[in-house]
């Protein structure tokens, strides 16, 4: 096939309906893929080695994380390393994909570039926005202080130095009420980060801290975890909910379900009108889709989210696609794709080959279909749940299976027998390898023992 009909391709209509306007005939088609998360790295390389077309993946950081296993960087169970690799070495093997460290602050529509943050404009004949979520604190910016949630490594570290220097100054504390409130933990959001949050919170206190400490005992802390609804992990089924509400109790988290959340300080957290004194308090209520949306300047959904067709084409802008945690993107039954890593898993494999395909053979692809692996979530040791269509599982089958399907989910094969040689030592004694705190976390030591706002060093 000639460079020209290379470069004319995608002169069709595909499944969004919208005719995609002509391209230059000269050189190679270029794709800009902005976010190297999981649908956008999955996307490079479905692109990768494809001669006349040239690939740029722009990213703010130069990793890629594995944000499913988060918590356990925070909770001290994994170091950071371990759940991250650099995107350039990742993709080392693809030599038309070019590797960018930028962030994205705008997009031109009708001159088809990028705009960074540093006036750089990057040129696109095809552009795939897989740029993610953030935290959602439902109108309140001003809780993400005091309640972090965990979106980056950075995330991650903060809370771990919160929870691990909360014990260090409850050490240190005579004041019985003030040394409850170090000791206690407050996990907002009943879904899997805040199910998983809190009983690994509980499995540090209880385990691998129990006999480290002399004037305080960590099996005495005290772990909330809140949520609004009716029930933990509303995604599942009313048993197995009620199967993760009961693990949790039996690792000593009070749950508190139909608890909104009024209020979130210094002080801590305040719910049915109540203040809860805790020093250390997490955030997993909700998630709101990057700004993408107001840069195309196109309909968003409450939340932010990109309404895709089909092929995960954005309606009404010409060669633009989004999925991921940005995408409304729907299944065969019309509901919405939930934000899991196998969706932006699977959309990216979908993407990178429905794009070979289309630039450089003309051939429209087939719609999007999500097959789901089950939903999944740990509760604690030796304790999870597992829903597939028609197969339930819990305790230490679901347990094992949640670790399986996290392990094969990670990029590279010195992360993955990295994670599961620490599983192993860690299910074996009890015991978490990360639980260091450097000397630039020692600032987070204000936040932790009450010093009045003004004070209080960004943490």
């Amino acid at each position: 096939m000639s460079e020209t009909l290379h470069r004319t391709a995608l002169e069709t209509t595909p499944l969004d309906g919208v005719k995609r306007a002509p391209l230059a005939a000269s050189g190679p088609h270029r794709v800009v893929i902005v976010g190297g998360g999981f649908g956008g790295l999955t996307t490079a390389r479905g692109l990768g080695g494809a001669e006349g077309i040239a690939v740029t993946l722009i990213d703010r950081r130069n990793h890629h994380l594995f944000q499913p296993l988060l918590y356990q960087v925070a909770t001290a169970v994994i170091a950071p390393g371990e759940i991250a690799e650099p995107i350039r070495a990742i993709l080392r093997w693809d030599r038309n994909v070019s590797v960018l460290m930028g962030e994205v602050e705008g997009v031109d529509t009708e001159g088809r570039s990028v705009r960074l943050r540093d006036g750089t404009q990057i040129p696109y004949d095809t552009l795939v926005l897989a740029t993610g979520a953030t935290h959602s604190y439902f109108g309140h910016p001003e809780w993400e202080r005091f309640a972090p949630g965990l979106k980056t490594l950075d995330d991650a570290r903060r809370i771990r130095a919160r929870v691990l220097l909360a014990f260090e100054a409850a050490e240190r504390e005579d004041d019985p009420a003030a040394r409850e409130r170090l000791m206690t933990f407050a996990v907002i959001g009943g879904g899997p980060t805040g199910v998983e949050m809190a009983g690994a919170i509980a499995g540090l206190a209880h385990h691998a801290l129990s006999k480290d400490f002399r004037r305080i005992d960590p099996k005495q802390a005290r772990i909330l975890l809140i949520e609004a609804a009716p029930r933990v992990l509303g995604t599942f089924t009313e048993d197995l909910s009620a199967y993760a509400r009961r693990s949790l109790e039996r690792l000593g988290v009070t749950v508190l379900t139909e608890h909104a959340v009024e209020d979130v300080s210094e002080e801590g957290v305040t719910v049915a009108g109540k203040l809860i004194p805790a020093a250390t308090i997490v955030w997993g209520a909700g998630v709101r889709a990057s700004p993408a949306g107001e840069w195309l300047g196109v309909e968003t959904t409450r939340t932010g989210h990109v309404p895709v067709g089909p092929d995960l084409a954005v309606i009404g802008r010409p060669g633009i696609y989004a999925l991921g945690d940005l995408a409304m993107a729907k299944a065969e039954d019309g509901k919405p794709l939930p934000g899991l890593a196998q969706v932006a898993d699977q959309q990216g494999r979908y993407l990178g080959k429905a794009l070979r395909d289309r630039i450089l053979h003309g051939k429209t692809a087939k719609p999007f279909r999500f097959r789901s692996r089950g939903n999944l979530a740990i509760i604690g040791h030796n304790s999870g749940v597992v829903q597939w269509d028609h197969l339930k599982l819990k305790g230490f089958l679901a347990w094992v299976v949640w670790g399986v399907a996290h392990v094969y989910l990670l990029v590279g094969f010195h992360n993955r027998l990295v994670v599961t040689l620490r599983w192993l030592w860690a299910y074996l004694s009890f015991q978490r390898g990360a639980r260091l705190i450097s000397e630039r976390d020692e600032a987070v030591l204000a936040l932790i023992r009450g010093t009045p706002p003004g004070r209080i060093p960004p943490p």
